[in-house]
């Protein structure tokens, strides 16, 4: 069997090779890659060559409009001892009436509310026990702190009313199917944190009746 003796570079040929190939990479870099890619063209050969023609500059204010920084505003965390009457308030005997043989008629609104900088402001609605509703809301700008929650009608209510919340958060969007488990108020106590006014839109559908 014949040994196949592969040739063997001296290191002089093999340390010209390295810098006849870093030559070449250095060119390839300045002609092409920064006039294409990068828009520089120390030598004008990019140009000559048409490489230039290959980059396209990324505007601001594509930028800007690709990339949306949401700010969010620091809120308290809630707990669960947040919502809803204090545990000393007593829950009325009413919230164990039975519930009527009919509801409300059906009914659909839309309502808006303002709510000033810092301010605060609760919209409710009539419900009997077990009435459904369908709701949604949505804010104009930011996130408010709401409450919604509902009080029982009560025939001697106290001044301590006690009441039950459904859901405590803090956003600028909600919809939600209700099943009113008592006869009473039943709404939203909302809180304007920020420095600005905001305006709500509310809309409803279901059985309720609009409280003047």
């Amino acid at each position: 069997m014949t040994e196949i003796k592969h040739p063997i570079l001296e290191t002089k040929k093999i340390i010209k090779a390295t810098i006849v190939a870093l030559i070449i990479g250095i060119i390839l870099l300045v002609t092409t890659v920064l006039p294409a890619e990068f828009g520089i063209d120390p030598t004008g050969t990019g140009k000559m060559l048409g490489f230039s023609k290959l980059h396209q500059p990324v505007e601001k204010a594509d930028i800007t409009n690709s990339v949306q920084i949401v700010e969010q505003p620091s809120h308290r965390i809630l707990k669960l001892e947040n919502g809803g009457s204090a545990p000393e308030v007593e829950r009325p005997s009413e919230a164990n009436n039975p519930a009527p043989d009919k509801q409300f008629e059906e009914r659909e609104d839309s309502i808006q509310i303002s709510i000033p900088a810092g301010g605060d402001i609760e919209y409710k609605i009539n419900m009997l026990k077990y009435g459904r509703v369908k709701y949604e809301w949505l804010t104009n700008k930011g996130a408010v702190f709401f409450d919604f929650h509902g009080e029982v009608k009560q025939a001697n209510p106290s001044d301590n009313v006690y009441y039950e919340s459904y859901t405590v958060a803090y956003s600028n969007n909600m919809i939600g199917n209700f099943l009113s488990p008592f006869e009473g108020k039943h709404g939203w106590y909302f809180k304007n944190k920020s420095e600005t006014d905001i305006n709500i839109s509310i809309r409803l559908k279901g059985e309720y009746a609009l409280i003047n």
